[in-house]
């Protein structure tokens, strides 16, 4: 232990294999009770920044309530990830010259499940990297059987409360996975792009009527064009006929609100078939839907012959050549806008018309949205509810199926008339077959999978064990807080909040912390085009798990995103050697760990003042914790441990620890080891890996327990008095003579003399009655009563002024002249400040808490000037 820097390499695998050998991460019998299920990353991810931020808030809420003696679980797992994992098990298939279609669906599957198994832990070992305590033996994968077989049984119900039904929907196509997506799954680009203004002829007249489309291509499918009825360029020609060019189909001039006089020309040219809002107008008009693209994006047989075959982009160029050839074409100009790329096949997404299945979401959201408004769940920060519910308030039907093979298989049957038989299982699909048909037939299953989000949305139950062992649902369902990102609020917290409604008649968990993004150290968004993005591993790497962790903490302010910056890492690693040297120093001074379960005994002024601001500290973490303020949770424990105790206390205690009283002696080390035992404890939950080794090293527990991650929260209360105002009065002098050299730009490590002359009696005493330790700290050569023939310039200390004398190569009247324009600085800040609140327009409008910052921004400016005033005149 005597090293004398903390080399976390040594350290974090070794201690986190004990956790793991011991079994610290199972829950142990208590009648409190704390469960968090982990957002389960994706089988094909691995640990980026987010995931780093998200699983280090968990981990520091379970080791609390762990170490305060909650019965705690923390629920891991991954999800099977549908798209995401076909696709690159495709891709691995294609690089070994292997088709999925020859080898079959089964064999496929088989293939996916080899991968899972050699690859499928990358993301789990890498969350034990920065000390997720978990508790590994419950490990659950979307794909389990348990899961699987929730999964099924909440389709069957939901499907017999008509709450899942087959329907033909617009849906987000994939044309190269050939699948349907979710809006989750689509990545709206902004790109250069064109408009294409297009004349169609109006019937019985030579008068055309001009479009602007940005995707010529889909004029084959047509059904109508729409004007707004409040167009008074267009009146003459509603209820007209068109020809479309090319096609030579007729199709009517139409009047919708949805028709945007001020967009292009204000004619909107209506393909019901493939955009969202031109299928909702073919809806509310009667017309026609007219699919003209194959599932790979090709032209189908509803086109010309001469367009039946080629690819979209293919039959775009044909048609717009066409188009110039017979004098349809008008112009075209360049333009920005956002077009659907798919983010895993990094193609471009196509409205398009099947039949899929879909949950009714509407239904399901009755419930849901009324456990957030009666407070059973809360989102923390709370305008997060608004984004919740202007999604449930707006909700469509989700499209629940997906055109994939690895994922759970819908259980659905078709008999021979395309009748469905929806059951658990093949055997009960055949009874309900044979009750309906009189006989038994043959039935042919639902070849597509669940989207991805539906048995995700069942993972705070599942995993607990639901729907067959109800034990861990019992205890530990609702869980206490789910930690998430605010981008899969509707994705994955809607539903999980709609299913836990739906079939446990209780929401999944009390508490929703949405946390922010981490950024880049400019505040822009990580991304592999910037190549800006920070890969966690490397900071784990090269600074320590605690370190990331720790800076992500004390960063993660509500509503604010994370700007991290290598720098910040490395500082915080400062703060794990600053730890350790701390226990070095104990260690070299003789301090006994072996008897200081209880406070010691607290005569010594010092000893009172540094355990009346560990209770203060411990009340701040925990109130903090409660309300999910971990940047201030965070704050207060590196400012307890690293100022309060390594700055002041230790260096206050040498003083005794240096002299030949050996009682008071006997008492700063007992009780500088006890205190700094309940640092441990309390940065435990932030930082648990150097925490950890220095107790086990030091054997701080002897009991049975062992580890530190078991230990109790510090208990206890105190109230100041005169003794700890007597350290705070001595730490205020002595930071106050190193923030006037500062000021002065003297040399921290040069001495001064200091001159009491002119301070009340009291404080005169004091000063007297605490020399030594004044002289040590302050770098003090001599305190007096007299004046001196030196350099001096005034200080003052909570209302006194206090004399101080430097050497005499210190420039007093360059000192003055900073200090003159220092003043100016600040008197020009003021005035700006002063500006703003005397104009009334800014008081009235902005928000009051910007207006009282600005006020104490004022005062605490004024409060400079005076102390510089004070100064300038006493030089």
């Amino acid at each position: 232990m005597s090293n004398d820097k903390y080399i976390h390499s040594d350290v974090e695998d070794k201690i986190y294999s004990y956790w793991e050998k011991n079994g610290l991460f199972k829950p142990k019998e208590n009648s409190k009770k704390f469960s968090i299920v982990i957002p389960p990353p994706n089988v094909t991810g691995s640990l980026h920044m987010g995931h780093a931020l998200n699983n280090s808030i968990q981990d520091l809420l379970v080791r609390y309530h762990r170490m305060n003696n909650y019965e705690t679980l923390w629920q891991p797992g991954t999800d099977h990830a549908g798209i995401a994992t076909q696709a690159l098990v495709e891709r691995k298939l294609t690089a070994e010259k292997i088709d999925k279609n020859e080898i079959g669906r089964d064999k496929f599957i088989e293939k996916v499940w080899e991968w899972k198994e050699q690859y499928g832990d990358i993301i789990i070992n890498q969350l034990k990297k920065l000390g997720c305590s978990c508790d590994w033996s419950r490990n659950a994968f979307t794909m389990d059987e348990n899961l699987s077989k929730s999964v099924i049984k909440v389709f069957v119900d939901l499907y017999n409360k008509d709450l899942i039904y087959k329907d033909k929907k617009l849906v987000n196509w994939d044309t190269v996975l050939k699948t349907a997506i979710s809006d989750l799954e689509v990545d709206q680009r902004e790109v250069n792009s064109k408009i294409y203004y297009i004349q169609y002829p109006i019937d019985g007249t030579d008068d055309f009527i001009t479009i602007a489309t940005t995707r010529p291509e889909t004029m084959l499918g047509d059904t109508a064009i729409a004007v707004n009825p409040k167009d008074d360029r267009f009146k003459s020609f509603v209820g007209k006929k068109v020809t479309i060019p090319i096609v030579g189909r007729k199709i009517n001039i139409i009047e919708d609100e949805y028709a945007d006089p001020e967009q292009g020309t204000g004619a909107l040219k209506i393909t019901p078939a493939h955009d969202f809002n031109d299928y909702d107008i073919g809806q509310r008009n009667n017309l026609e839907i007219i699919n003209i693209f194959t599932e790979a994006g090709k032209i189908n047989e509803n086109a010309p012959k001469e367009y039946i075959g080629l690819d979209r982009f293919e039959a775009r160029k044909k048609i717009l050549k066409e188009l110039k050839e017979k004098d349809f074409f008008v112009k075209e100009e360049n333009i920005k806008n956002k077009v659907p790329y798919g983010d895993r096949s990094n193609s471009i997404i196509e409205p398009f018309l099947t039949e899929q299945w879909f949950a009714d979401a509407e239904k399901l959201s009755v419930k849901a949205k009324e456990v957030v408004n009666s407070k059973k769940t809360n989102f923390f920060p709370e305008n997060w509810s608004k984004t919740y519910f202007q999604w449930m308030n707006n909700i469509e039907p989700w499209c629940i199926s997906r055109q994939l093979w690895w994922g759970h298989q819908i259980p659905a049957w078709y008999g021979p008339d395309k009748k469905i038989f929806v059951a658990n299982n093949e055997e009960e699909a055949k009874k309900l077959a044979n009750k309906h048909y009189g006989k038994d037939e043959e039935l042919i299953r639902d070849p597509d999978v669940l989207d991805t989000w539906f048995s995700s949305g069942l993972w705070p139950f599942a995993t607990l064990g639901w729907p067959d062992n109800k034990d861990y649902v019992e205890k530990f369902y609702p869980t206490s807080v789910l930690v998430t990102g605010f981008d899969i609020i509707f994705f994955w917290v809607a539903r999980m909040i709609m299913f836990g409604t739906e079939f446990l008649n209780k929401e999944p968990f009390k508490d929703i912390y949405v946390h922010a993004l981490v950024r880049d150290e400019k505040g822009q968004k990580m991304s592999k085009s910037k190549g800006n993005v920070i890969d966690p591993l490397d900071l784990i790497e090269k600074y320590s798990a605690d370190a990331l962790r720790f800076t992500l903490l004390s960063m993660a302010s509500p509503g604010t995103d994370v700007k991290l910056s290598e720098d910040r890492v490395k500082g915080y690693r400062n703060f794990l050697n600053k730890l350790w040297n701390a226990n070095n120093f104990l260690i070299t001074n003789e301090c006994d760990f072996s008897d200081i379960d209880k406070v010691p005994n607290l005569s010594v002024n010092i000893n009172k003042w540094i355990y009346a601001e560990l209770i203060e500290a411990k009340s701040k973490i925990e109130k903090n914790l409660e309300d999910y303020r971990f940047d201030e949770a965070a704050k207060n424990a590196y400012q307890f441990a690293w100022h309060s105790y390594c700055d002041w206390y230790l260096e206050l205690s040498k003083t005794i620890l240096f002299s030949n009283n050996e009682e008071t002696k006997s008492e700063v080390k007992k009780v500088s080891s006890y205190v700094f035992k309940q640092i441990l404890i309390l940065l435990h939950p932030f930082i648990p890996f150097v925490t950890e080794e220095i107790w086990l090293k030091n054997k701080f527990d002897n009991s049975s327990k062992d580890f530190l991650m078991l230990a109790n929260w510090p208990t206890g209360k105190i109230n100041k008095d005169s003794n700890t105002e007597q350290v705070e009065n001595i730490i205020s002098i002595i930071s106050e003579i190193r923030s006037f050299k500062n000021e002065l730009n003297v040399g921290p490590g040069s001495f001064i003399d200091m001159s009491i002359n002119d301070i009340n009696d009291k404080q005169k005493k004091f000063i007297n009655d605490n020399k030594i330790i004044l002289k040590k700290l302050g770098r003090i050569n001599n305190i007096i009563n007299d004046d001196l023939d030196k350099p001096a310039a005034t200080m003052v200390v909570s209302g006194d002024l206090f004399k101080i004398y430097f050497d005499k190569d210190v420039d007093l009247k360059l000192i003055k002249e900073n200090l003159t324009s220092k003043q100016n600085r600040i008197q020009e800040e003021m005035n700006k400040i002063s500006q703003r609140l005397e104009n009334k327009s800014f008081v009235d409008r902005a928000p009051k808490e910007i207006v009282e910052q600005e006020k104490t921004n004022y005062n605490n400016l004024k409060n400079d000037i005076d102390k510089i005033l004070v100064t300038i005149k006493g030089i």
